[in-house]
């Protein structure tokens, strides 16, 4: 009998086009080569054009992402449990047109 996907991609789909105000968030137990993959298939995104589609839960997801980004990473060790966040931030304001000369040139 096959496995069953365990973040199977349904036909849902969120843009940040309809997120206001909006969290989707997953925990889930999966294996070391399952979150590589996941890390991989993000990763590719990533360096694509700019926008980025990735399975979150039961839903795919798709944000438009900038070429700068705020990274952060964090290590916490509490006795027998090692957390790793790694977050990625980033504006979806519009920035103001940059001028090419100086005033009264």
């Amino acid at each position: 009998m096959a496995e069953a996907d365990p973040c199977p991609v349904v036909e849902q789909v969120w843009t940040e086009k309809r997120m206001s105000d909006v969290k989707v968030e997953h925990k889930s137990g999966i294996t070391r080569s399952e979150l590589a993959q996941w890390m991989a298939d993000l990763g590719k995104e990533l360096s694509g054009a700019g926008t980025v589609h990735f399975r979150l839960a039961e839903s795919t997801v798709e944000l438009g992402v900038p070429d700068d980004i705020r990274f952060e990473a964090e290590v916490e060790v509490d006795g027998d449990t090692v957390e790793l966040e790694i977050e990625l931030k980033w504006s979806t304001a519009r920035k103001p047109a940059r001028t090419t000369g100086e005033k009264g040139s």
